[in-house]
C-alpha cells in the first residue's frame, strides 16, 4: 500500500553524507525541496499542526539519490537480430538501485527506437516522480533531432540536456570529420548558453585504435571548452583510459560503464595512472544486454566494500560528478534548497532502505511502493 503523500518529510537519526561526512543530522523536506539540515526538534515539526511522514534513520547513512548519467530507457539491443532486442525500464528498477535522476539517450538503433518515444519515457518517469532527461540525437552525424538542430532542441525542448551518444572510435560509427563535430559542438555551446543548461555532447568511445584523438584534435585546432566533450565507456582499454585521463586533465568530465561488473578494477587503474577522481563519472549503461540500474549500485557500493575507498570518495562519482558534468545544479548534494533526492542506507552493508525523489517516498523498508502503471498488476 502506496503511504498518503505529505508535504513534510523528516529524516532524524542518521548519519549524513552530503556527499561530505556531516555527522548525525536531521533532513527536513517541504515538497520537492530540501528546507532545512540539523539538529530538527521532531516536536517542533508536530506543533506546526502539518501532517508529515517520519523516517527513522537510526543506524543508517544517509546521502544524495544517485544521478545515472547514462541509460536506454526504452531499450537497446538488437545488434545480434531482433531476438536481442531489450526492454524499457521500469521505475521500481531505478528507485530500487537508489537512481533518483536518470538520461536516458539512443544508441545504435534509431530506426525502430526515436527521439518521441525516448522524451515520451522521460516524462512518464517524471510523472512517476524521479527526475529524468535526455540526449538528443544518437550514434550518427548529423544527429537526428525534435527540431532543426540541436541548439534548437536545447532551447525548446526542456528534457533535453546535451547530445549522444555520438559514435566515435567505433564499426558503427558515421566517422564524423573533426570540422563536422566542431559544428555540432558550436551549436551545442549556443544552445548551452541560451537556455542555461550543459549542452554536452556524450561520446560513445568504441575499440578502435583512434580511441580519443578525435577529441583531442577538437580541442587544439578549435576554440571549443573541455567541459562540452563527455565521453562514456574509457574503461574498454588500458590505453584508451589513459587517453580519457589526459581529456580530463584539460577539464572534460570523463565515464566509466558498470557492464562488465568490474568498477573495482576500472576504479583502481583510473586512480593509478593518475586520475582526477573529480572528473569522473560511473553509468550503468542500463538496457544494453549487461547493463542494469541494479549493476551500477551494487558496483559503486563495492568500491566502498573491497577497495577500501571511504563513502564520501566514491558518492561524487553518481552524485557531485554527474550533477556538475550535466549543469543540474539542484542535484546531487544535500544542502538547503536542493531537490529532496535522498537515499536511507544500511550503514554496514550499504543496502537500500528507504528512497525519496523530489520529496515522494517511492521505497520504504527495501521496497518499492511506487511503480509504473505498467509495473501494477491489473485490476480485477
Amino acid at each position: 500500500m502506496v503511504k498518503e503523500e505529505r508535504l513534510l518529510t523528516l529524516i532524524h537519526g542518521g548519519e549524513v553524507y552530503a556527499p561530505e561526512p556531516l555527522g548525525e543530522q536531521s533532513i527536513l523536506t517541504a515538497g520537492e525541496t530540501i528546507l532545512a539540515i540539523g539538529p530538527i526538534d521532531e516536536a517542533a515539526v508536530r506543533a506546526l499542526g502539518v501532517p508529515y511522514n517520519s523516517v527513522d534513520a537510526s543506524g543508517c547513512v544517509v546521502t544524495p539519490g544517485l544521478i545515472d548519467p547514462h541509460e536506454h530507457l526504452i531499450g537497446a539491443g538488437g545488434e545480434q537480430g531482433w531476438s536481442s532486442r531489450t526492454g524499457e525500464v521500469a521505475l521500481s528498477e531505478l528507485v530500487l538501485a537508489g537512481v533518483t535522476t536518470v538520461v536516458g539517450c539512443l544508441g545504435t538503433d534509431t530506426v525502430t527506437r526515436n527521439l518521441p518515444a525516448l522524451l515520451a519515457k522521460a516524462r512518464q518517469l517524471k510523472a512517476d516522480g524521479i527526475s529524468a532527461y535526455i540526449y538528443t540525437g544518437g550514434f550518427w552525424v548529423p544527429p537526428q533531432t525534435f527540431t532543426s538542430s540541436v541548439m534548437d532542441d536545447l532551447v525548446i525542448i526542456h528534457e533535453v540536456i546535451g547530445a549522444g551518444e555520438l559514435a566515435i572510435a567505433d564499426s558503427r560509427s558515421p566517422e564524423p570529420t573533426r570540422d563536422a563535430l566542431a559544428q555540432l559542438v558550436s551549436q551545442a555551446v549556443v544552445g548551452a548558453s541560451i537556455s542555461g543548461k550543459a549542452g554536452i555532447i556524450h561520446f560513445h568511445v568504441g575499440s578502435g585504435e583512434r580511441r580519443l584523438s578525435l577529441l583531442h584534435e577538437l580541442l587544439d585546432k578549435h576554440d571549443i571548452p573541455p567541459r562540452f566533450l563527455y565521453p562514456t565507456h574509457i574503461n574498454r582499454s588500458e590505453e584508451l583510459m589513459d587517453e580519457a585521463i589526459a581529456l580530463a586533465k584539460r577539464g572534460a568530465y570523463v565515464d566509466l560503464d558498470t557492464v562488465d561488473d568490474d568498477l573495482v578494477i576500472q576504479l583502481r587503474r583510473y586512480r593509478e595512472r593518475g586520475g582526477d577522481l573529480k572528473q569522473l563519472t560511473v553509468s550503468s549503461d542500463a538496457q544494453t544486454p549487461g547493463g542494469s540500474p541494479a549493476k551500477l549500485y551494487r558496483n559503486v557500493m563495492a568500491s566502498v566494500h573491497e577497495l577500501g575507498l571511504a563513502l564520501e570518495e566514491v558518492l561524487p562519482l553518481v552524485t557531485t560528478n554527474p550533477a556538475a558534468a550535466l549543469r543540474l545544479e539542484r542535484k546531487g548534494a544535500l544542502k538547503v534548497g536542493s531537490d529532496a533526492d535522498v537515499l536511507v542506507l544500511r550503514r554496514n552493508t550499504l543496502e537500500v532502505v528507504h528512497v525519496i525523489a523530489r520529496g515522494r517516498q517511492m521505497v520504504v523498508d527495501g521496497r518499492a511502493i511506487v511503480r509504473s502503471r505498467h509495473e501494477e498488476p491489473a485490476a480485477e
